[in-house]
């Protein structure tokens, strides 16, 4: 009778493993197979167990199988992924961390091994290693080029608003291009910053305070001091040359853990010129010739005074308004947020706000509001949700509930008097059964107003019935756009979530750049509906491609099949596929592809630098039932605390939950390993005379990935493409600022190719947006680093400043 040799043990233990390894491939792939997806992890895993049984047998012919595992392995991997190395090594470091194994002595000498037997396995496994290092010296998803260096447009319509070393306003002025002439820090010397001081608020997260607390503010400069809103939105105003604290204004905030956002972006500075008057005629009074605009979470408007902090006393009611409450349909204390700073002209202040995301059909409106910046009183409204949208409130008319909301910042050309607003869309955002012509009338879109009455000049949609919250999330910039013939043209320039640059004339609302209406996927749930077209500007950092299985990721093989059957259960039909109750695949994702950062524009090169995301996420319609129930009861009547999970959409038919597309097994033990292929994010360069997409390259490293994790640790600093909150701040140096990735650093950018130049860790995450002014002479860089509570980033309270080093 023949019996098998008796193997040493790490033979028989490497065998089980082997086997495990092939059935999981096995049964995994089986299923994966069923939804017509590759066969090959189902042919790798049948020959794992071949594998397994040889070396159970004693066989060393089961390392001749393994070569040709590695092998067959490699040229799938090529086949599917290229040579981008973070989409080869999920589908292959098990598999070489196994053939390495086998090749121990340990191993091979019990099976009687030959240097013909190990010869095949070791080739493969070296021609893999070698395909691998090959790898790193490529990027298929970076692209080269050269943004133009030459000065186009020396005199930008925006130029002369103020000294060149101060920086009024949440984008430097308010054409929102985030764009400085300063030009002492540059490119050739940016290596050699410093940091000059660093300030702390001593504002942090409390026990009180809901999962998105954040700290995205841009401070404001103006005669030597810093403004700067802090988490709770107090204002602080900072000496900008040493970092000491002048002055504080606290506003005594209420808040509690069910709102949606704890968010202050930013203040408005304001001084009165000589001559100014008011709305109605009269002089401006001389109280606060130099005053901010704060808006605060709980609903209200303040106006102080810059010199000291104490309150404007002649604007509303003691320097302040109460916005929750006048004329709102619901008052409920954070449902109506003021999150962006306001426009602000020579007479009005005008401040639109945050509606709560998904949270029931009785929510306030969205109305955007003009007062009188001295006094407060109340000039016009624009109420998207109304047939007549500039009526005013009064006892008889409140405004409408839900109505489309603009939660960042507008943008205002004070030579064509208009205010450009970017508008969402009316809550529930994921549902639309219920929404009314009046309600479509102005969503998602460009709102274009006169500053003075408030009436419509124009207005451009760019996501039709949205079903996806892909409002405008970023303020617009707007660009004077010099043409070959001389010839220039006032230009607006929005990006959207879904990717997509709608670049429009902006004294008309007519397109400069062509977007089409290409029909995209229908099937909208029972009682709602899909448009049946949808914009696409020719200016778009939007994927082309459908994302398939191939686009599905891991840390391993494991991790990549799993998220291959889970894409695959999803309902996706590319971009616009509705939301469902099986689970939609949204991409671009909620996030977007550009966020609140926006565009950081050159406008005397014409050209502009962005950072964007490639984050898909899953958006599945919860129907009514004993646990999700059409009202909340008395004690369930709060918010969620933030934009992920379940978000109720009381009265609505559906609630809705909103998560990040991430590995659903690894999920369970609170690791949030995205699904989809890195990278998830870029920084871009953008031609606008062109409007051409010259240079992208993935930014950020994976260190801190896995921060707010079940596993806190720091992993290596290696270049992967992270996601970023915040935008870039643009100098005449050459240099483009970032401190928004989730990795941790201020990083300075050549502007014309996109090169790193220099890069400094910080103490928190620095999601916000960087900017920078000069004190006698001397250039300084500024952000606000105190991370993000849901992206999620280390919280802080650090003002930081960076400086080029004194020369003696």
């Amino acid at each position: 009778m023949n019996t098998l040799p008796r193997l040493p043990m790490p033979v028989m233990l490497t065998a089980l493993l082997v086997a495990l390894i092939g059935l999981a491939l096995t049964i995994g792939g089986a299923w994966l197979s069923t939804y017509g997806d590759t066969p090959y992890y189902l042919v790798c895993g049948i020959a794992m167990l071949a594998t397994a049984f040889l070396l159970y047998r004693g066989k060393a012919s089961a390392l001749w199988v393994y070569a040709a595992i590695t092998l067959g392995s490699l040229i799938w991997a090529i086949a599917e992924a290229g040579f981008d190395f973070w989409s080869l090594v999920p589908r292959g470091d098990v598999i070489v961390i196994v053939g390495i194994w086998l090749l121990m002595p340990f191993i091979r000498r019990p099976l009687g091994a030959t240097r013909a037997t190990i010869a095949p396995l070791g080739a493969s496994l070296v021609l893999a290693v070698l395909v691998v290092a090959f790898s790193l010296t490529q990027d298929p998803y970076s692209l080269d080029g050269t943004l133009p260096t030459q000065v186009a447009n020396a005199a930008p319509g925006d130029a002369a608003a103020m000294p060149d070393s101060e920086w009024h306003d949440w984008g430097r002025t308010q054409y929102g291009n985030r764009f400085s002439p300063l030009k002492q820090i540059d490119a050739s010397n940016v290596g050699r910053l410093k940091v000059a001081w660093i300030m702390r608020t001593g504002d942090l997260k409390t026990a009180n305070d809901p999962g998105e607390t954040t700290n995205e503010g841009t401070p404001v400069m103006a005669n030597g001091t810093l403004y700067l809103c802090s988490t709770h939105q107090k204002l602080f105003a900072v000496d900008a040359t040493t970092g000491k604290t002048k002055w504080v204004f606290d506003p005594h905030l209420y808040v509690n853990p069910g709102f949606q956002h704890l968010t202050c972006r930013g203040v408005t500075y304001h001084a009165t010129p000589a001559g100014a008057l008011t709305i109605d005629g009269q002089p401006a009074p001389t109280e606060c010739a130099r005053r901010l605009f704060l808006p605060t979470n709980d609903g209200r408007l303040f106006a102080i005074n810059a010199d000291d902090g104490s309150r404007c006393a002649g604007f509303g009611n003691n320097g302040e308004l109460n916005l929750r409450v006048e004329g709102m349909p619901f008052t409920q204390v954070g449902e109506w947020e003021g999150t962006s700073p306001p426009v602000v002209t020579d007479r009005l202040v005008i401040q639109s706000g945050a509606v709560t995301d998904n949270g029931s059909v009785h929510e306030p409106s969205g109305v955007t509001r003009a007062y009188d910046l001295y006094t407060g009183k109340l000039v016009w409204v624009f109420d998207t949700g109304n047939p007549d949208p500039n009526q005013m409130p009064g006892p008889d008319h409140k405004f409408v509930p839900n109505s489309p909301n603009s939660w960042i910042t507008s943008s205002y050309d004070a030579a064509l008097n208009l205010i450009y607003i970017p508008t969402g869309v009316q809550t529930p955002d994921e549902w639309g059964g219920n929404r009314n012509q009046y309600s479509e009338r102005y969503a998602s879109g460009i709102l274009a107003l006169n500053a003075d009455t408030g009436k419509l000049a124009w207005f451009y949609q760019t996501v039709h019935h949205d079903l996806w919250d892909m409002d405008v999330p970023s303020q617009p910039s707007l660009v004077d756009i010099r043409q070959k013939d001389g010839t220039v043209i006032p230009a607006i320039y929005a990006p959207g979530k879904t990717g997509n640059v709608f670049v429009l004339d902006r004294r008309t609302g007519k397109l400069i750049v062509p977007a089409h209406e290409l029909p995209v996927p229908q099937g909208a749930a029972p009682g709602d509906h899909a448009s049946p077209t949808q914009p696409f500007s020719d200016l778009s950092l939007r994927p082309k491609a459908l994302l398939t299985g191939a686009d599905m990721w891991g840390s391993t093989i494991f991790d990549q099949l799993i998220c291959r059957i889970a894409f695959h259960q999803l309902r996706y039909e590319g971009t616009f596929t509705p939301p469902s109750t099986q689970g939609t695949l949204v991409f671009p994702g909620n996030l977007g592809i550009f966020e609140w950062g926006g565009l950081a524009v050159d406008p005397q090169r014409q050209i502009a630098v962005a950072d964007t995301l490639s984050l898909p996420f899953v958006s599945r319609l919860v129907p009514r039932g004993p646990n999700n129930p059409l009202w909340p009861s008395q004690d369930n009547a709060g918010g969620t605390g933030g934009e992920s999970g379940i978000q109720h959409n009381y009265g609505a038919p559906y609630a809705v939950e909103l998560n990040p597309f991430i590995d659903p097994v690894l999920a369970k033990v609170g690791l949030n390993l995205p699904c989809r292929n890195p990278p998830w994010g870029y920084m871009v360069g953008i031609d606008l005379t062109t409007n051409k997409v010259v240079w992208k390259h993935r930014n950020g490293t994976m260190q801190n990935s896995l921060y707010g994790s079940s596993l806190p640790i720091t992993l290596p600093p290696v270049k992967i493409g992270v996601p970023a909150l915040g935008g870039p701040l643009v100098t005449a140096g050459n240099v483009a600022f970032l401190t928004g990735s989730m990795d941790y650093y201020i990083r300075a950018y050549d502007v014309t190719t996109g090169r790193v130049l220099w890069q400094q860790s910080l103490p928190a995450g620095g999601q916000s947006t960087p900017m920078t002014y000069a004190v006698n002479g001397k250039q300084y860089v500024v952000s606000y680093v105190g991370g993000h509570g849901s992206f999620p980033t280390k919280l802080g309270d650090y003002l930081i400043a960076w400086s080029l080093p004194d020369t003696k």
